[in-house]
């Protein structure tokens, strides 16, 4: 059985540091007790679905990196395409696939692929 608490409590840990965060604060803004996100960073709990909704939101975590660990992308831009994407509507979002579509083939021309 995969070890679900090691990806999440990965990711709490480090997006808790890049926001510059202790978990005591982080604690205090979710409303929850400080113990709880040092049970969770130390892969010795999961939290409750109430509590994991507001936490991921909180600390920006995207979920592929809790759900899908082995399909972790490093590259920032893409995690940033990624960040962006989530916040358009799906509207938005089928307005931009043909602008994207037409950056890609430019970009790939450049660089000497067969578009």
């Amino acid at each position: 059985m995969p070890n679900y608490e090691k990806p999440l409590g990965d990711a709490v840990r480090k997006a808790r540091v890049m926001l510059d965060l202790t978990q005591r604060s982080l604690a205090e803004k979710l409303g929850v007790d400080e113990r709880t996100i040092l049970n969770i960073e130390s892969y010795h709990s999961n939290p409750e679905m109430k509590n994991l909704f507001p936490l991921v939101r909180t600390l920006n975590i995207d979920p592929w990196e809790i759900f899908y660990p082995e399909l972790e992308q490093e590259n920032p831009s893409f995690r940033q395409l990624r960040i962006e994407l989530k916040e358009c509507s799906d509207a938005e979002i089928a307005a931009l696939i043909p602008v994207v579509e037409a950056a890609l083939n430019i970009v790939k021309a450049k660089r000497g692929k067969k578009v």
